[in-house]
């Protein structure tokens, strides 16, 4: 998206204080010098057959670009593409009522959306929310001196697909992943801005080194992730290592190789997949100053968010990623 957008002229409304320049995960625009409008739109096909899970997972998807600007999201809109000659009508009601119920579950207002007619499903929302205009919290702002938390595991993307091709039983998915992924990220979000949480993004299709790649950037920094500390669901790497992989870990390795990637750990070829596994619904990349950090983790695990670690940490070397 980032490349079709390429030569477009920016906007110079000096109230659209958030826009498409560092790739951030919500458009925020100033109404008044105490709120501001944050706005995203997220869709996307299904990871599981069930459709109720389905449902679930895409609108914590949607949602959770609000939480990771610091906002509180508002109202929602269903956004439906769905094959209504070929799929029984009660599929899309499984699906909308999932959606719905993580609507509420956030304290937003289901307000009405839009459908058309198409050859597969997809769904998620469009989301507005708010935030005061000084307590935004954008993918940019990570310092040298920083902790990288992540408060999701990762290998998501690698899951799903061996669920379908029968390496993986849905039955573990069911159990061991779905749950982490219909979680919304506002416990989370509200734990971390009682903090001096200087950058959030959220880790979704481009995997984690795509997200610390516009991290990196946006925060002109470098940002180091330790591999041994991040977390990834059971059975991920089994399933690369089995053959499986997906549709995005080429193109995500693409991205990340246009800049400066330094892999100083020595990695498996399975293993070195899994950071270009894309996620879905996946959790928060927060930075904060290290001496936070600690206090940071403590308060993620009392508020529910039990799989929150300490991964990685942001220098002021010339601007990249390193893996060690």
């Amino acid at each position: 998206m980032s490349d079709a957008l390429a030569g477009l002229t920016q906007p110079t409304d000096p109230d659209l204080l958030v826009g498409f320049e560092t790739s951030d995960d919500a458009a925020v625009y100033r109404l008044t010098d105490d709120v501001a409008m944050i706005n995203t739109i997220d869709f996307i096909t299904p990871p599981v057959d069930d459709p109720y899970w389905f449902g679930q997972i895409s609108a914590a998807n949607s949602i959770s670009d609000i939480y990771s600007m610091g906002g509180v999201p508002l109202t929602a809109l269903n956004v439906v593409m769905f094959p209504a000659k070929h799929l029984d009508i009660g599929f899309l009601k499984e699906i909308l009522r999932g959606g719905h119920d993580k609507v509420v579950e956030a304290g937003a207002c289901l307000v009405g959306g839009h459908s058309v007619d198409d050859e597969e499903p997809k769904y998620g929302l469009c989301v507005n929310g708010k935030v005061h205009p000084d307590r935004i919290i954008t993918n940019a702002g990570a310092v040298p001196g920083d902790a990288l938390i992540l408060t999701k595991p990762l290998g998501s993307g690698v899951l799903f697909n061996a669920v379908r091709s029968g390496k993986f039983p849905f039955q573990r998915l069911e159990q061991d992943v779905l749950p982490s992924l219909a979680t919304l990220n506002g416990a989370a979000m509200t734990a971390a801005l009682n903090f001096y949480l200087h950058a959030c993004t959220d880790i979704t299709g481009f995997g984690i080194l795509g997200h610390l790649t516009e991290m990196a950037h946006g925060g002109n920094a470098r940002v180091v992730v330790r591999y041994a500390d991040l977390p990834f669901y059971q059975g991920a790497l089994e399933m690369y290592k089995k053959g499986e992989t997906t549709g995005s870990n080429k193109p995500n390795r693409e991205l990340v190789a246009r800049h400066a990637l330094d892999l100083r750990v020595s990695l498996g070829a399975s293993e070195e997949e899994l950071l270009y596994d894309p996620q879905t619904s996946g959790g928060l990349l927060l930075s904060v100053p290290q001496d936070q950090a600690p206090d940071l983790i403590a308060a993620l695990h009392a508020a529910g968010v039990a799989q929150a670690v300490a991964m990685g940490y942001v220098t002021d070397e010339p601007v990249g990623i390193v893996v060690e």
